[in-house]
């Protein structure tokens, strides 16, 4: 919960995934950073460390590039590397890949180099690479994720201040399951759209006299503002900033029980009728989605990531899991859209060392 919220400085619930990136490193002689990706093996850049700047790089080797730059920045002497990734994510689905390329290749580099970074740390230096070598306005909710989640639980993060507090989220323990349903639109957050939505929550923050919406807990604040449009951006983040603190305090506060997951799922509806109607950031499928999982049994759903493409955050009773996929399968092909994908979104720990 919580989405164009970290950049306005609100509250942000991510939970990690178990899929992700797997970054190889080797150090090699040299000031060379050489990447290679084991999903685009005919594509292997090599790239002069101490040459790096933002537009040298282009493409996906700009990511785990743009983090060598990055850490250069922030005063870490990084060795040269050569990188091998390989990922189970699916990319462009709105389900963070860019940003767990990011923070697999960062702690792969800090290791290999002997370059102790805090994770906190860290995840600020990924972000930076993400905003200004790629070229991404996004905040910080993808980063922290996927650097300090813990396993059974989301992550309560005041982007303001970063303080975080762990909530126990294991929707299994009350008979529950979190789907990831992949409506196969891929999306790109380097598009205009993106950055046109962060420029009006800046306008809306500036006319509310607020340096950002964040700051703003009461949802009725934004019918202050006049513009029809810059008014309904406020309201979404300042609603769904208050969704992820009340869906945080319902899971501490009743932790397995039903009734907190039943509330969950009315937030998560409400949060994609907030971002369908008041961000304008959905798309056809993930409507489409909400509705039929919903019809189909779901205690709720919302569209998930920046938006114009990705996937949908479905909470399903257990018992009515199969239901939804085949509700959705048949659906989505009934309308002649490919076929959605669906992952098991078991709440999982952080990046880490494998071996």
């Amino acid at each position: 919960m919580g989405e164009h919220t970290d950049y306005n400085e609100g509250y942000v619930l991510p939970f990690a995934l178990s899929l992700g990136v797997t970054a190889t490193a080797v150090a090699r002689p040299g000031r060379q950073l050489v990447l290679r990706s084991r999903q685009l093996p005919d594509q292997v850049v090599t790239v002069p460390l101490d040459a790096l700047a933002p537009g040298v790089v282009t493409g996906w080797a700009a990511y785990p590039a743009g983090v060598a730059w990055a850490l250069r920045e922030a005063g870490a002497d990084i060795t040269g590397a050569s990188i091998d990734i390989d990922s189970d994510l699916p990319v462009g689905a709105g389900v963070s890949s860019s940003a767990a390329l990011e923070c697999s290749v960062a702690l792969a580099l800090c290791s290999l180099s002997g370059v102790p970074v805090e994770r906190r740390s860290l995840a600020t230096i990924a972000r930076r690479a993400e905003n200004d070598f790629v070229g991404a306005p996004t905040g910080i909710i993808d980063q922290y994720a996927a650097l300090l989640c813990q396993a059974g639980h989301a992550m309560l993060l005041d982007c303001a201040t970063l303080n975080l507090t762990q909530v126990p989220f294991r929707p299994a323990d009350a008979g529950a399951v979190a789907m990831v349903i992949d409506t196969r639109v891929p999306h790109a957050l380097v598009t205009g759209e993106y950055g046109k939505r962060r420029a009006e929550c800046e306008a809306a923050a500036r006319l509310l006299g607020v340096s950002a919406l964040g700051e703003i807990t009461d949802p009725a604040m934004a019918s202050r503002i006049a513009d029809p449009v810059l008014r309904r951006r406020a309201r979404h983040v300042i609603a769904d900033s208050a969704r992820a603190r009340a869906i945080a305090s319902a899971l501490l506060s009743n932790g397995p029980k039903a009734d907190a997951y039943q509330f969950t799922g009315q937030l998560l509806t409400e949060a994609h009728t907030s971002l369908r109607d008041d961000f304008e950031v959905s798309w056809p499928e993930a409507d489409a989605t909400v509705e039929i999982a919903i019809a189909a049994g779901a205690l709720g759903a919302r569209m998930i990531g920046g938006g114009f493409g990705g996937s949908v955050l479905a909470l399903i009773p257990a018992d009515r899991a199969d239901a939804v996929r085949a509700a959705l399968t048949e659906a989505f092909t009934q309308r002649s859209w490919t076929p959605p994908e669906f992952i098991n979104a078991v709440p999982s720990a952080a990046a880490r060392q494998l071996g």
